[in-house]
């Protein structure tokens, strides 16, 4: 990012001057890199399927020349472009690690300079095989990531699932909670997400049924559906249990994740949460909305089967849940 007339914006070019600053990425420890930029650069929020097609497509096609691989990415979509890469990866084996600033590295104060040096140290590593998300001293999974977060350095967090590693003194990395490495795999497939209708939508004291149904008309296919608590939603509403239920009969796969940052869905321990089960609502148990998301995106570029997808939304595929 750069200071414009209009605010900060990517420049094309800017990064490698950046970095050509840091004295400390000529070190000898520090592992050798080649920069790779899109043209023109994206701010994150203008983000969306096909510019993580680019980059899922990128990795593959250079997965045995590298190590490892460093996105460096804007904070306000990166939970979500970590969320999609993990479902369309398949066969990764090398490191993935996604990282970024709160404060641009152009400035005299900032974030970016100690993340983008610990995040090439851990993109070189040889015992991570996965899409991760390094922030503030800690690495986490990248489909368990979400953006806590505007105003301080810890920016992300993953509320339902431990750090895979933190650094300090040292890099301490938690290898049980690591994904395996896919060793039958001959080479990375890139699977790409279609623009699939599906939607989120966050629930809300006196929402209206009338506009849930806008919502669920076709052509939608999936809707991740953000409920109160363990997975409530107001069952004294008939009007609205009813425009679910008419969605689910249809075919739309609709999930129940929670607004709460930490914790998981439920249904069934509430009455609440019974009117969304007999609705036709699946449980996300303790998936982010980002996740949930991404793995609709997924599923509904790869399967045809509705049912077939409803099943695999509630199946663990790439460490995004845990049942």
């Amino acid at each position: 990012m750069k200071p414009g007339v209009r605010g900060y914006e990517p420049a094309p070019g800017f990064l490698a001057e950046q970095m050509a600053k840091i004295e400390v990425l000529k070190h000898p420890m520090m592992p050798e890199y080649v920069i790779h930029e899109y043209d023109p650069p994206m701010d994150s929020s203008s983000m969306n399927p096909s510019a993580w097609f680019d980059i899922a497509e990128d990795i593959a096609d250079h997965h045995d020349e590298y190590d490892g691989f460093l996105v460096i990415h804007g904070t306000d979509t990166m939970a979500y472009t970590a969320s999609a890469l993990p479902f369309m990866l398949e066969g990764l084996q090398k490191p993935v690690i996604f990282t970024g600033g709160q404060i641009p590295l152009c400035e005299v104060r900032n974030d970016s300079r100690e993340n983008l040096i610990t995040a090439m140290l851990l993109a070189a590593r040889g015992d991570i095989h996965e899409v991760c998300l390094f922030f503030d001293n800690r690495l986490f999974r990248g489909c368990r990531t979400t953006k806590w977060n505007a105003g301080g350095f810890d920016a992300f967090d993953s509320p339902n699932f431990p750090p895979l590693g933190t650094t300090g003194i040292d890099i301490e990395i938690n290898h049980p909670l690591l994904q395996e490495r896919q060793r039958s795999a001959k080479r990375v497939t890139v699977h790409r997400l279609h623009d699939s209708p599906v939607a989120v939508l966050r629930l809300f004291p006196g929402i209206s049924a009338r506009v849930v149904e806008n919502l669920l008309a076709p052509p939608i296919k999936g809707l991740v559906l953000e409920t109160y608590g363990v997975g409530n939603a107001p069952d004294n509403d008939p009007e609205l249990m009813a425009v679910i239920k008419a969605a689910t009969d249809r075919g739309v796969v609709v999930v129940n994740c929670t607004q709460c940052l930490k914790g998981r869905v439920m249904m069934g321990t509430y009455a609440t949460g019974t009117g969304l089960l007999e609705a036709g609502v699946i449980s996300g148990f303790d998936m982010t909305p980002e996740a949930a998301l991404a793995k609709m995106f997924f599923l509904f570029s790869t399967r045809e089967d509705v049912e077939e997808i409803r099943r695999l939304m509630q199946v663990n595929l790439k460490g995004e849940l845990t049942l």
